[in-house]
């Protein structure tokens, strides 16, 4: 696909393991895991947090997770940024010196699988951020989103046990990031943002994960201004959203979406009856739909 320019390998050995068990009948098989590792990160002399990821894109990762945290802003001069594989470190480096001892003991759990920790004040700059209002969504683009996001290769195809996330313009993926957390890809996608000083204001964010407080945060300090996954949302993760004026759909597969915030970006110039219905191979493993479908069959 010409428009993507990041996406996962799930060739490379490193992501995941082949292993022998038994099926439910005693037989025994062979399947692909997901290999997740330990990376620890510094900021300048300070070390930060420990983080379990696929570890693919560690650079990303560590800056996405700044900036998410509010530990780094986008003006912010970052220097270097060293990965010491052997090790499982990354050290971000900047111009000016930091100090988040204070912020570090302020600890949030969040809501995410892998058990996502914020620091500090999770709310931190929210109100302030401005989407861009003039962004819209034209629900032919959202459709062709969704058949290009489900034809990719992905480690979730190969192994299981992922989150997906991709930054999109219009209908076409442009970076398409996989780990264990759906807030690391969130953060790989932004520390990408970071690096390559991509605009946001024409931009959609897609996950695969749940639409909650945390998702929508980092949705908005990314300061793009449509949030799309094919799963549910929390009543906090709306209330954030109607509050940022950030466009929130839930609930997309095939055919069928759910708005919740931000309605007056959608156009609806898409005809349905051209639009297919979702392939049985994509449905998530946590998808009721699906679970009640393939009982049918």
């Amino acid at each position: 696909m010409s428009s993507l320019r990041v996406q996962p390998d799930p060739s490379d050995p490193r992501l995941t393991r082949r292993l022998t068990g038994l099926d439910q009948t005693g037989k025994a098989v062979e399947t692909s895991v997901t290999v997740e590792r330990a990376l620890t990160l510094f900021l300048n002399g300070q070390e930060i947090v420990t983080m379990m990821t696929i570890l693919d894109r560690p650079e990303e990762l560590a800056l996405g997770y700044l900036l998410n945290q509010g530990m780094l802003r986008r003006t912010d001069a970052v220097t270097a940024v060293e990965y010491d594989e052997d090790l499982q470190l990354v050290i971000v480096r900047t111009e000016t010196p930091t100090n988040f001892e204070t912020k570090l003991r302020k600890k949030t759990l969040t809501s995410g699988c892998a058990q996502g920790t914020a620091f500090g004040d999770l709310m931190e700059d929210f109100a302030t951020v401005e989407l861009a209002p003039e962004a819209r969504l034209r629900t032919s683009w959202l459709y062709g989103l969704l058949g290009r996001i489900n034809t990719l290769p992905s480690l979730y195809l190969e192994a299981g046990a992922i989150h997906g996330c991709a930054l999109c313009r219009q209908d076409a993926p442009i970076v398409y990031m996989e780990d264990v957390g759906r807030h690391n890809a969130v953060d790989k996608i932004a520390g990408w943002m970071f690096r390559e000083r991509e605009a946001p204001e024409d931009k959609i964010f897609y996950t695969t994960g749940r639409l909650t407080s945390e998702m929508v945060i980092k949705t908005v300090r990314m300061g793009i201004p449509i949030l799309i996954s094919r799963s549910g949302f929390t009543a906090w993760a709306v209330e954030l959203a109607r509050e940022a004026n950030l466009t929130l759909i839930g609930r997309c597969k095939g055919k069928r979406f759910l708005a919740l915030a931000g309605e007056q970006r959608i156009v609806f110039d898409a005809d349905l009856t051209h639009v297919p219905e979702e392939s049985a191979k994509h449905w998530r493993k946590n998808s009721a739909e699906a679970m009640g479908r393939a009982d049918a069959e």
